[in-house]
């Protein structure tokens, strides 16, 4: 009889674990650290440190102020201050990294529930909360030149970089975001494994390349120029924060990719990624109750009176 016992789902398990996944993550953005580290100087990879031990404190000490079990071997912590490390300048001081780590995890994550709980994407928050209060520290880039640095605006602004800086990552911009090369080495090594789908980058990309070139700007300097495939890599395909189904990835990687665009070409801020992630981090129940697949003898729409005739 034991046989033919029912159990709850889900009925398919997997042997991956969370601290799998991040770790698989973390190897994905190995990459652009060496970039990080090869056009801005040790300082990258120092920031980059901080940024993911602070996280890690911080996911610790409110494990203890919540009384909650260890969440810090699950690794997700680490990727949120990698992440975040990533959307910084290399310039900006250590306290204020700490406040950005401190926002991912204590506001974002941790005030919501923990992993699985959160809204929106931690590092997105924390990178949108951190560009809004040290406007001027979070906007001061630096350019690579020989061996020496100039703090300078964004390709996005200057509009002056070539097709080959752009895609190795020797122009400004914050750390993780500059090597479109290095980005795609992580992207592809995740979609090898399984660990991402490719419809959200795509559709993503897809679109703001498309609407740049309906709308008479370089396409090809929009999608390599920015933080768009840091965003579209390793944030738009976040497992809490964004669709399940891939229709629906398709539809939130559009959304990105509409917003994105509105942002750069009709308002005052030049880049539009991490806003255009949150907003659509916000609609993502209402595209995965869009998308949902209808289960076998299933019916949706209706009230139970009318499902039982």
């Amino acid at each position: 009889m034991n046989d033919f016992t029912v159990h709850p789902s889900p009925h398919i398990r997997c042997n991956l674990t969370t601290s799998a996944v991040m770790l698989h993550v973390i190897i994905a953005t190995v990459p652009a650290m060496i970039a990080s580290a090869v056009f801005f100087g040790w300082r990258a990879l120092t920031l980059i440190g901080f940024c993911a031990l602070t996280a890690m404190g911080w996911e610790r000490l409110s494990n203890i102020v919540m009384k909650r079990p260890d969440s810090t071997g699950d690794l997700s912590a680490l990727v949120t201050g990698v992440l975040l490390a990533f959307n910084l300048p290399v310039s900006l001081p250590f306290w204020m990294a700490a406040i950005g780590t401190f926002i991912a995890i204590v506001i974002v994550k941790q005030l919501f529930g923990g992993i699985g709980q959160n809204f929106a994407n931690p590092a997105i928050v924390a990178r949108i909360v951190l560009m809004l209060s040290f406007t001027r520290y979070m906007t001061s880039w630096t350019v690579p030149k020989g061996l020496d640095a100039v703090t300078t605006a964004t390709p996005l602004v200057t509009g002056d970089a070539s097709y080959f800086d752009l895609f190795i990552g020797r122009c400004g911009g914050c750390l993780g975001e500059t090597s479109a090369l290095a980005l795609l080495i992580g992207g592809i090594y995740l979609a090898v494994m399984r660990i991402i789908t490719p419809h959200a980058p795509i559709a993503f990309i897809g679109t703001v390349y498309l609407i740049s070139a309906a709308t008479g700007v370089d396409p090809i300097y929009q999608i390599l120029s920015g933080g768009l495939f840091l965003g579209a890599i390793f944030m738009a395909t976040d497992y809490v924060t964004t669709p399940i189904t891939k229709k629906g990835k398709v539809i939130f990687g559009i959304g990105c990719g509409i917003v994105t665009c509105t942002i750069r070409f009709a308002c005052s801020a030049p880049e539009g990624v991490s806003y255009s992630i949150l907003l659509m981090n916000i609609v993502t129940p209402y595209i995965d109750l869009f998308t949902r697949k209808k289960a076998f003898g299933g019916k949706y729409g209706k009230t139970e009176k009318e499902a039982a005739k």
